[in-house]
């Protein structure tokens, strides 16, 4: 039951990471274009966010082993996904408005504000998401025999929801709700995972004390 519970929370972690660099790309789009550029720093902030989750989750998992610590994170990482419509468009204006008006904005800027945009909107959400995948198999291996096999489980998981997460968003989201609404929507999931872990916590806690009381 533990294997299937952690296998649940990094679906839906991979599903979100996933909305977000999606409909991330397509929000950044509307101020600096469609282009080639804003993909590539969509594509590189969420690479960069999952190395730094994976390798922070993996060292806090073997110093807190308790799934509340991960929802204590996710409660504030879904607010801040929530009011993304809130405070993107300051943001991106700023990038913007940073140049002067009177003189063109130089090639290499043209690369990287679409990355100075999305790692400042963009990074910290999927940076927290992808800390549940190192900490869940830290959680869910009961000994080091089952590693292997539950690490394999745990990504497969995570990258099942980024797929739906992909054609969910790509083929549905957009068509049927705006922008604003998905956001919150996804901030509202992540809330939803981060009460998922609070009340894991407790339950495998329990758990653990009426093994020891056997």
């Amino acid at each position: 039951m533990r294997h299937i519970v952690a296998i649940g929370a990094v679906f839906v972690a991979g599903f979100a990471i996933m909305v977000l660099e999606i409909i991330g790309a397509r929000y950044l789009g509307r101020d600096f274009g469609g282009s080639f550029y804003v993909w590539i720093s969509q594509i590189g902030v969420i690479l960069i966010a999952l190395s730094l989750g994976y390798y922070v989750g993996g060292a806090f998992a073997d110093r807190f082993q308790r799934a509340a610590f991960l929802g204590w994170l996710l409660i504030p990482t879904g607010v801040f996904t929530c009011l993304i419509p809130n405070f993107a468009a300051q943001v991106i204006n700023w990038i913007i408005m940073r140049h002067p008006l009177d003189r063109p904005i130089p090639a290499i800027w043209q690369k990287l504000d679409p990355a100075l945009g999305s790692g400042l909107i963009f990074l910290l959400p999927c940076f927290v998401l992808a800390m549940l995948s190192p900490y869940m198999i830290r959680l869910a291996a009961s000994n080091l025999a089952q590693v292997g096999r539950i690490s394999g489980l745990i990504y497969a998981a995570s990258t099942v929801g980024s797929i739906a997460g992909v054609f969910v968003s790509g083929y549905i989201l957009i068509d049927r709700m705006a922008l604003s609404q998905i956001f919150r929507a996804t901030g509202g999931l992540i809330i939803l995972l981060a009460v998922m872990c609070l009340v894991m916590d407790r339950w495998w806690a329990k758990s653990a004390e009426g093994t020891n009381q056997k």
